[in-house]
């Protein structure tokens, strides 16, 4: 598992690349790989995963309403996404790695450097939900790569469970980063060119 100070650098970058991609949408009716999700459903829970990650990493805990989805509009969304991301970046750089932090949506503590953890999974993924719903294709660092594909594999090995993402799709073995997001649930395959 890479360092915190390692994952905090591969956020702040896949932050940064969700801030390039938000700026070109143009609608926030246009599907996105997450089912039935448009491109207002994904950024009104990734502004609320945000919001409520930064609350529990602040204040150690955070009740399960502060992770809800928020309203977006065409006229807020971007304003609304680089505000969240400023809180949750700022969350976390102020955040003692070996704190412990409840995560009242999965109902478990967990130290701040696996809440981040769990963030840059969610982060890089959903960049790429964003990229595929603009028609372009999106790859972050090898090391978010990497990150993503070993976390993604726990995930889809889980017994019984209910997949965070998507119900897993097979490996193919061809390349790290496809393997994760099939792993989440996501085809590339039949997103690339959209």
């Amino acid at each position: 598992m890479p360092t915190f100070p390692q994952m905090l650098a591969a956020y702040d970058q896949v932050l940064a690349d969700t801030a390039a991609l938000a700026s070109r949408v143009r609608s926030l009716a246009v599907p996105t790989p997450c089912a039935d999700w448009d491109l207002a459903d994904l950024f009104g829970h990734m502004v609320g995963q945000n919001l409520g990650f930064a609350a529990a990493v602040t204040d150690g805990d955070a009740p399960i309403a502060a992770y809800a989805s928020v309203p977006i509009t065409l006229d807020d969304y971007d304003r609304q996404w680089r505000d969240s991301a400023d809180t949750i970046r700022e969350a976390f750089h102020g955040a003692d790695p070996e704190a412990t932090v409840h995560l009242a949506e999965f109902d478990f503590a967990a130290t701040a450097t696996v809440a981040l953890g769990m963030q840059l999974l969610d982060a890089a993924v959903h960049a790429w939900d964003v990229a595929m719903a603009l028609g372009t294709d999106y790859r972050p660092g090898t090391a978010t790569v990497d990150h993503v594909h070993a976390m993604a594999r726990q995930i889809a090995s889980r017994p019984g469970g209910t997949p965070v993402f998507g119900p897993p799709l097979a490996e193919d073995g061809d390349d790290p980063w496809s393997d994760g997001l099939r792993l989440l649930g996501r085809d590339p395959s039949r997103h690339v060119g959209v």
